[in-house]
């Protein structure tokens, strides 16, 4: 399954942030980030993650995240 988030993350830079704990927390799921979407787009590829995880990743690296009705 798919999630879909709209975040507030706006550079690259800010993308290898997040994503250290990304691959920490979430060390066997996808993930990309579309920088170029207005929404700066997170997509995660999970069976076993819950959104809220995900978000509280993010929250908790100062940034806004909100998953995206489907």
């Amino acid at each position: 399954m798919v999630h879909v988030f709209k975040t507030s993350v706006v550079s690259k830079k800010q993308v290898q942030a997040v994503g250290s704990f990304l691959n920490i927390l979430l060390p066997s799921e996808e993930w990309n980030f579309d920088l170029e979407d207005c929404d700066k787009i997170l997509r995660v590829e999970t069976e076993e993650v819950a959104p809220e995880t995900v978000i509280t990743i993010l929250t908790s690296q100062g940034f806004y995240c909100d998953e995206l009705a489907g």
